[in-house]
C-alpha cells in the first residue's frame, strides 16, 4: 500500500472530529440538549459498529489486547465529557485552543514511550500550529481574564485524553482485526458515555422521535465509526507523534463547517490560521517522504 495513504486516513479521520461541534449545535437548535446528542451519538456510534462487525465478520468477536481496548473506548468518551466541561466555563474558541494542546502532548508522550528526543521538524511544525490555532479559533483579542481554573483544567484534560487516545491506537492487538478493535472500542465508549451523559434517551423514546436519531446517526458515523476505524489502521504505520500533528486538520474543518452549515462568519485572520496549520501538519509526512526517497535513490 502507498505509504501516503496512511497520513491521508489519519487527515480524513480528524477531520470527521471537526465537523461534530457543529452538527451538535444543529441539534441543539433543534431543541436537543448537547447531553442527548453526545448520548446518541456513542449509542447509535455502537450500533453502526456492530453492524460493519456482522456484515464484515459474520462471526462471534474474540477480545484480545483487553486493556489497550479498555483505554481506547475509555479515552475516546472522556475527550467528549471532559471537553463539553471545559466548554460549559470558558469560550468555545479558548476551549479548541485547549483541546489542540494535543499536538505536543501527543509528540511528549511519544517521545516517553520511545525514549527519543523530539526532532528539529517536529519542532518547527508545534509553532506553526500553536501559532495558525490562535488565529484560525478567533483568539486574538479574546477576554481570558474571567476565565476559572475549572476552564483551564478541563481544557488541558480534553487534550490529555484526546493525545492518550492517539497514543493508545498506535498500539497494535496482535491477531485483532479491525472491526473487531472497532466494536469493542466503541461499546466501551458508550458503556463510559452512560455514566456521564442522559443514557435514558434510550428506553425513553427521545431517541427515537423528533429527529434525534438522524443527528446520533451523523454524529455517530463521523465521530465513531469512521474515526476509530481509519486511527486503527493509520496511526500505528504512521506513529503517535506525527498522526498528533496530522490530527491538527480537525480545527481547519471545524471552522470551514461552522461557515457552511451555521453561518458563522470567517475572518482574513482566521483564512490565515486556516493556511498556517494546514502547512504545520504537513511538514513532517512531507519532509520524512523526501528524506525517504533521498535514501532509495
Amino acid at each position: 500500500m502507498n505509504a501516503w495513504i496512511y497520513p491521508i486516513m489519519v487527515v480524513f479521520a480528524a477531520s470527521c472530529y471537526g465537523i461534530l461541534s457543529t452538527i451538535i449545535k444543529l441539534a441543539i437548535a433543534d431543541g436537543f440538549t448537547a447531553s442527548e446528542a453526545v448520548t446518541a451519538q456513542y449509542f447509535t456510534g455502537f450500533v453502526l459498529a456492530l453492524i460493519v462487525f456482522t456484515t464484515v465478520r459474520r462471526s462471534l468477536p474474540k477480545f484480545d489486547g483487553g486493556l489497550i481496548l479498555l483505554l481506547a473506548g475509555t479515552f475516546t468518551a472522556t475527550t467528549g465529557i471532559v471537553y463539553g466541561q471545559a466548554v460549559t466555563y470558558m469560550p468555545a474558541s479558548i476551549a479548541v485552543v485547549m483541546l489542540f494542546q494535543f499536538t505536543w502532548i501527543g509528540m511528549l508522550f511519544d517521545c516517553i514511550a520511545n525514549r527519543r528526543l523530539p526532532k528539529r521538524i517536529e519542532l518547527i511544525s508545534l509553532i506553526l500550529l500553536f501559532g495558525g490555532t490562535i488565529f484560525a479559533a478567533g483568539v486574538i483579542g479574546a477576554d481570558i481574564s474571567g476565565i476559572p481554573w475549572q476552564g483551564w483544567a478541563w481544557g488541558m484534560a480534553s487534550a490529555v485524553s484526546f493525545a492518550s487516545f492517539v497514543m493508545v491506537n498506535s498500539k497494535q492487538v496482535e491477531g485483532m482485526d479491525t472491526e473487531t478493535r472497532l466494536l469493542f472500542t466503541s461499546f466501551i465508549a458508550v458503556i463510559v458515555i452512560s455514566l456521564f451523559q442522559s443514557p435514558e434517551v434510550i428506553w425513553n423514546g427521545t431517541l427515537f422521535s423528533g429527529g434525534l436519531w438522524i443527528y446520533g446517526l451523523i454524529l455517530g458515523l463521523f465521530g465513531i465509526v469512521i474515526p476509530i476505524y481509519l486511527f486503527s489502521i493509520a496511526v500505528p504505520q504512521v506513529g503517535a507523534a506525527t498522526s498528533s500533528i496530522l490530527s491538527a486538520a480537525e480545527l481547519p474543518v471545524a471552522v470551514t463547517a461552522s461557515v457552511l452549515l451555521l453561518n458563522e462568519s470567517l475572518t482574513f485572520l482566521q483564512v490565515v490560521g486556516i493556511v498556517i496549520i494546514l502547512v504545520g501538519m504537513t511538514l513532517p509526512t512531507f519532509t520524512q517522504k523526501r528524506l525517504s526517497e533521498k535514501l532509495e535513490s
